[in-house]
């Protein structure tokens, strides 16, 4: 998973959430996720509620059973992850 974390998401996410999470904190969190991760349901599920927990943006079962089945179709490219992160600002 790459680093670089998109400025405007992440001033979405504090937007959103009204918590100010630092870039470096999310750097912190996306440094333990390896690509294992996404495809582990468990750990996956794990890591939406960390995010969920770090932005302050709580996430129905209903959202993560959308998130778990979006990143496990996709394979999580690069390409997908500006989708996939619209998605959840919608929820």
């Amino acid at each position: 998973m790459s680093k670089n974390f998109p400025k405007e998401a992440l001033k979405a996410i504090n937007k959103k959430g009204g918590k100010n999470i630092s870039e470096n904190a999310v750097k912190k969190l996306a440094g333990t996720v390896k690509a294992d991760t996404l495809q582990n349901e468990a750990q996956l599920r794990q890591l939406i509620k960390q995010v969920s927990a770090m932005a302050n943006i709580p996430v129905s079962e209903d959202t993560v059973r959308d998130i778990v089945s979006a990143v496990k179709k996709s394979g999580m490219s690069s390409s997908n992850m500006e989708a996939l992160m619209k998605m959840m600002m919608k929820k």
